[in-house]
């Protein structure tokens, strides 16, 4: 059960750089008069950050959101440096899976259904993506 935590904890340790760069460019774009203004109207702290600071960087926090989760689907080298698939393949993914059943077990052809596995999981979460995206746009 810790190997999998600890491929989590990589995954994570990995991933913070990326997205805090990301996650403080939005918080770069929000105009400083937006929290005068709401200053002005008795907005300080959690209220300025719930109606001016999280309406302006939503759409980046979405981005964030789904790059975390492409990301995460994929990884393959922090699965098989740290535990090569964990034992008993506690720490087996669809990526990890498809790399053994193509270059390990050279059953090209279930790894490529594996690999048309994953493609389809990302195109669900790109959906969702999508629609929430468009959601927003229209609200």
């Amino acid at each position: 059960r810790w190997e999998l935590i600890a491929v989590i904890g990589v995954n994570v340790w990995l991933g913070i750089p990326f997205n805090t760069t990301i996650l403080y460019s939005g918080l770069q774009s929000v105009p400083p008069e937006l929290y005068e203004a709401g200053a002005l109207d008795g907005a300080t702290g959690f209220k300025a950050f719930w109606y001016i600071t999280w309406p302006s960087i939503r759409s980046v926090v979405s981005i964030v959101i789904v790059l975390g989760v492409v990301y995460t689907l994929k990884v393959v080298d922090i699965i098989l440096g740290l535990t090569g698939g964990g034992p008993a393949n506690s720490t087996q993914t669809l990526a990890t899976n498809a790399y053994h059943q193509s270059f390990v077990n050279f059953q090209f052809g279930i790894g490529a259904a594996v690999s048309n596995v994953l493609i389809v999981v990302s195109f669900v979460f790109a959906m969702v993506y999508i629609a929430i995206s468009r959601k927003a746009v229209d609200e």
